[in-house]
């Protein structure tokens, strides 16, 4: 069988007063987050993507209070190939996939890994997903970050997600283990960004950020570990370990944010050697809660703590009852 191609699909965003005076490719590409600047640049020049029903160019700039509408068949966009990926699937029907992703699995493909990710086991698995944008992923987790992504199997259910995500009712719950003892929960709203220098990395940024705000409390306190309950409320790249990391209570095992290991004084030889052997920041995301885009019912659902993660956990509470 080839790709089916021919969804339709018709959407219709409102300009917000924050992109005032921006050009239009740029507008839309926020607002119909999922599809690429140029494939919406090109539906622009084609009088697919109007504003105010009218045709226009993509470099025209808004005012704020437009409508932007997008009326198009989808042809297959992906060039990924589908490749045989065992993906840990804990629930599937005709327009959902929830995946309880394992740690190392990159989710797209990118410079250094242009293959072996994600996107290609979902080609494999399901080849209509082939004219969904980024094959029906609509949000993401970072390679070693562990638990649970929800992936669009129709466009209704593209576009019904994509909107859960805008309003933020996707509901969102992680667990971490941060680097230092918190006095207590609280909440980060910082704007974010590429990183000015780094562009590996992401950070706070007081200009031209992207609103981005995190929940967290404290579950456990360890000697020099705190373990928390974090919910997000908007979805940034990295944006936990960079929020927690602003805090000055960077992930365990952190690579870009942590900083060098720091092994605590007095740390037990066991404990020692479980932080020095985690591999990867120690960030899962454990719970994912969604309003079916189709049928309308809430569904929630939980990932169990990988084998790594918890034996981390156990070797922090050893260290504290010793001590």
């Amino acid at each position: 069988m080839g790709h089916l191609g021919g969804e339709k699909i018709q959407r219709t965003e409102e300009v917000s007063e924050q992109y005032a005076g921006s050009r239009l490719d740029q507008a839309a590409a926020e607002l119909f987050d999922g599809f690429s600047r140029s494939r919406l640049q090109n539906w622009i020049k084609e009088g697919a993507l109007t504003v105010n029903g009218r045709a226009a160019r993509p470099k025209d700039k808004l005012l704020g209070g437009e409508a932007l509408t997008l009326a198009v068949e989808l042809e297959p966009e992906i060039d990924d190939q589908p490749q045989a990926i065992e993906l840990p699937v804990v629930y599937q029907d005709e327009d959902l996939l929830v995946i309880d992703k394992p740690a190392g699995l990159v989710v797209h493909p990118a410079a250094g890994h242009a293959d072996g990710t994600l996107l290609n086991g979902l080609l494999h698995l399901d080849e209509r997903l082939s004219s969904l944008p980024r094959a029906g992923i609509v949000h993401r987790l970072d390679r070693d970050t562990t638990g649970l992504m929800v992936v669009a199997r129709s466009v209704e259910a593209h576009t019904g997600l994509v909107a859960q995500l805008q309003d933020k009712s996707l509901y969102r719950e992680y667990e971490a283990v941060a680097v230092g003892v918190m006095t207590g929960g609280g909440t980060v709203d910082a704007p974010m960004g590429r990183h000015p220098v780094d562009r590996k990395r992401q950070a706070v940024l007081e200009h031209g950020g992207k609103n981005a705000v995190t929940h967290y409390r404290v579950l456990d306190r360890y000697r020099a570990h705190t373990r928390v309950q974090v919910r997000l409320e908007t979805g940034r790249t990295h944006q936990i370990r960079v929020h927690l990391a602003h805090r000055r209570y960077p992930l365990v095992g952190d690579p870009l944010y942590g900083g060098r290991l720091k092994l605590p004084a007095g740390a037990s030889e066991a404990l020692r050697e479980a932080l020095r052997r985690f591999p990867r920041q120690a960030l899962h995301a454990r719970k994912l809660g969604l309003v079916h885009p189709v049928s309308g019912e809430y569904m929630e659902f939980e990932s169990p703590l990988p084998a790594d993660y918890q034996a981390l956990i156990q070797a922090l509470e050893a260290d504290r009852e010793a001590s």
